[in-house]
């Protein structure tokens, strides 16, 4: 039996691409999904039957699902994505925030509208929901949380300042949570995924067929890493990069630097030993859980 046999997997965005892959996968392996996605364009504009359309793919295949057409970027509609899983299967157990849109140009041309916008459906949108579910998962000390962050987050990306912005957002929000679930076993991570989706295809100059994609850029090529995240043995704390057949952990690392005794330091001193400033050689891992763990074993 899958371990995710009976497991209740929430699932924004899952009208296509990425969010379909996996809610294909979760209930392929016995889990009860909620399928949300507001169904509308690229650009966030719109709505349609997207989520219905995976339901029913779902559910002719022997599994179980039922759909959600709310804007997480609506603090209402955030809250009625868990409100309705919890209707229809008593709990929460994983949480995919994978909503998103795009409005891509250089920051120079970038209306900030098109800011506000992004911010509130990839960054604001993943936190409503995970509000809503967290206190479910913090009472019953059990709790899987994806939050589906970007490349462009995690190393920039030109033309995309505010999607990036929110992307990179998402690796601070996971870092608090993992410390604060760390206690009540709720695991919380970060997706830079890679795979051709609609919203890849509205990048100027990229040629994709989301309808159609190459097999190695098909988004299922994403899922496993995602089931990764939210197994039993999950990690906490950190954020994975899939796609193309690669998958790879990406951390933030910090070096000795520099330290003065003296209170009049300036900024000449800091020129003196600019070298071993900038070595990043003997580097090490470092997060707010990483550094928790150090202080209560030193306790």
């Amino acid at each position: 039996m899958s371990e995710f046999e009976g497991k209740v997997v929430v699932i924004t965005g899952a009208g296509g691409g990425l969010g379909k892959a996996h809610a294909l996968e979760f209930a392929g392996r016995g889990a009860k999904v909620v399928v949300n996605d507001l169904g509308g364009a690229g650009d966030g504009t719109g709505s349609g039957d997207a989520a219905d359309l995976v339901v029913e793919e779902i559910r002719s295949a022997g599994g179980e699902a039922i759909a959600n057409k709310a804007s997480v970027s609506d603090k209402v509609g955030a809250q009625s994505i868990i409100d309705d899983a919890v209707a229809a299967y008593g709990t929460v157990d994983i949480l995919v925030n994978n909503a998103g849109i795009l409005r891509d140009k250089s920051f120079k041309n970038l209306e900030m509208d098109d800011w506000d916008i992004v911010m509130d459906v990839h960054l604001n949108g993943s936190a409503y929901v995970t509000k809503a579910a967290w206190p479910i998962m913090y009472d019953k000390k059990y709790g899987r949380i994806v939050f589906t962050s970007s490349t462009s987050g995690v190393f920039g990306n030109f033309g995309q300042a505010n999607y990036g912005a929110a992307k990179m957002g998402m690796l601070g929000f996971m870092n608090v949570l993992a410390i604060e679930g760390v206690s009540k076993n709720i695991r919380v991570n970060c997706l830079a995924p890679a795979a051709e989706t609609r919203l890849i295809g509205t990048i100027p100059g990229r040629d994709v067929n989301p309808d159609n994609p190459e097999p190695m850029r098909h988004p299922k090529m994403v899922t496993p890493v995602v089931l990764f995240m939210c197994s039993e043995d999950a990690p906490t704390g950190m954020t994975f990069h899939g796609g193309n057949g690669n998958f790879r952990r990406s951390a933030t690392f910090v070096n000795e630097g520099l330290k003065f005794d003296d209170p009049n330091v300036s900024f000449e001193d800091l020129l003196a030993q600019k070298e071993k400033l900038l070595d990043l050689s003997a580097g090490r891992e470092m997060s707010g859980l990483i550094r928790v763990q150090q202080q209560q074993q030193q306790q």
